[in-house]
């Protein structure tokens, strides 16, 4: 990569090197230098299925189905934390969006600023981790369980395929996740709308919670589990907006990639509630029980698209994670064009592992990786957003690249809204902070205490927010 200093880039800023252009059977070259003005293409529009698009899968769904079947909420009362939770998470999302066009550079590059150039390791690693390894496992077990019940083959086969498939998208890069994303978006909609519609029509919406859970714990636990989903893409954001050209209206990239999380999630979450309602084993057999209370010619469409709508969610996971990875600034041997397609590569690898020794648990294994994910998210977005406040109107590109910029509070602020935030009011199977265990009705409200941590002591560190 190159710096260059000229009145079409910013002063001071590592352009990506390479010819890319529209072209989607091209490896995307480069790394997470700043996107040339040539480069530049597409409109807002494409992100409502880009982020529709890998929200429309099975995962959503389940998620929806543990707010009744796992936190014991009424079908309304999960419809009101899904609303609020998806909201706030989609709200964050097009925020972030907003700001790719006017940089040109990805979500974890811009994470620079308030973490420093060094300091942004932080939350780069745990991106790499949860993204290009965790959801990754997660999403390929979803597919493979789908694709097994429809063509009855071997789990282990099914598993290789779905992975081949996704691992191929991300190793292109770029261009080839949003023409995927735009491809599937209308089968994803048409065959889950179809189900929406036969879901809803034999629900039971009066039916009560559970007589043992519920209540306020519930609707917390159920609020923050949808708000980790939705805001799970917010480390991702600028990504898939950074090629827009500079000039594209920022209220637009920002509507369209809110709402593309917001509807995707929030419209299958509801489904997922709904369903339970009917009756079925939701916990024990999640993908059967779904698909058992529709007509068989769209149960095995709708199996179809769950594997579908899972290979678009993990192009999505395998790219942003290995993204997170390069901006690491980690050297392997490998050129620098080639360097991010081959981290997509071995992830993918890591990834079918862990997926394998997910397959036989899958229903308990999601459940905690989803009460946990936002566990980091939360520190990170309180540190990103007030920063961003702080810092409004005020040029950042000279700190993008630059080695020198240190900027301690946003590490310190993000680690103690983490360590505090789990150890005082995490309520989970293997441990439970001391807030939940005095009092059992608080449910889980690590997320949004590790918001408020880590978004206060950003204000507080004041002195240390500075750049060499």
């Amino acid at each position: 990569m190159t710096t260059l200093q000229n009145g079409s880039t910013p002063s001071g800023v590592v352009v990506r090197e390479g010819e890319y252009g529209t072209k989607i059977t091209t490896v995307e070259p480069g790394g997470v230098g700043f996107i040339p003005l040539t480069e530049r293409h597409g409109r807002p529009l494409n992100l409502l299925w880009t982020w529709a698009s890998p929200n429309l899968e099975f995962a959503t769904v389940f998620l929806g189905v543990l707010a009744v079947a796992a936190f014991g909420l009424s079908f309304w009362q999960a419809v009101a934390a899904i609303v609020l939770g998806t909201g706030l998470g989609a709200v964050a999302h097009g925020v972030l969006s907003a700001r790719g066009p006017a940089h040109g550079v990805a979500q974890m590059v811009l994470g620079r600023v308030p973490f420093g150039f060094r300091g942004n390791i932080l939350p780069a690693s745990l991106n790499t981790v949860a993204g290009g390894i965790g959801w990754f496992a997660v999403n390929s077990v979803s597919a493979t369980l789908a694709l097994n019940t429809l063509t009855g083959l071997p789990k282990p086969l099914c598993l290789a395929v779905v992975v081949g498939a996704q691992v191929a998208i991300a190793f292109f890069g770029h261009n080839l996740v949003h023409a995927f994303e735009r491809y599937a978006f209308p089968v994803l909609a048409v065959v889950f709308g179809v189900v929406t519609v036969i879901i809803l029509a034999k629900a039971d919406f009066g039916a009560p919670g559970a007589a043992d859970g519920g209540g306020v714990g519930g609707f917390l636990i159920a609020l923050a589990a949808s708000f980790g989903y939705a805001a799970g893409w917010n480390p991702y954001a600028a990504d898939y907006t950074r090629y827009l050209p500079r000039d594209t209206d920022r209220r637009a990239v920002g509507l369209f990639a809110g709402l593309g999380v917001f509807v995707g999630c929030t419209v299958l979450q509801i489904v997922g509630a709904a369903s339970v309602t009917i009756g079925g084993k939701a916990l024990e057999d999640p993908t059967g029980a779904f698909t058992g209370h529709l007509p068989s010619l769209i149960g095995d469409l709708t199996l179809l698209a769950i594997t579908l709508g899972a290979v678009g969610a993990n192009a999505i996971n395998i790219y942003s994670g290995s993204m997170s990875f390069v901006t690491l600034g980690i050297r392997l041997p490998l050129p620098s064009n080639v360097q991010r397609a081959m981290v997509a590569l071995v992830f993918g690898v890591v990834g079918l592992v862990v997926a394998y020794f997910g397959l036989d648990d899958a229903g308990h294994d999601y459940e905690t990786f989803l009460l946990i994910i936002a566990y980091w998210i939360g520190p990170w977005l309180g540190v990103v957003l007030v920063d961003l406040y702080l810092r409004r109107g005020r040029p950042i590109d000279h700190l993008l690249f630059d080695p020198r910029h240190r900027n301690r509070a946003g590490p310190i602020a993000m680690a103690a809204g983490v360590v505090l935030s789990v150890w005082l009011f995490s309520n989970q199977e293997k441990y439970v902070g001391p807030v939940p265990d005095r009092f059992g009705s608080v449910g889980d409200i690590t997320f949004e205490a590790g918001f408020l941590i880590s978004a206060g002591l950003y204000l507080a560190l004041r002195p240390l927010r500075r750049a060499r």
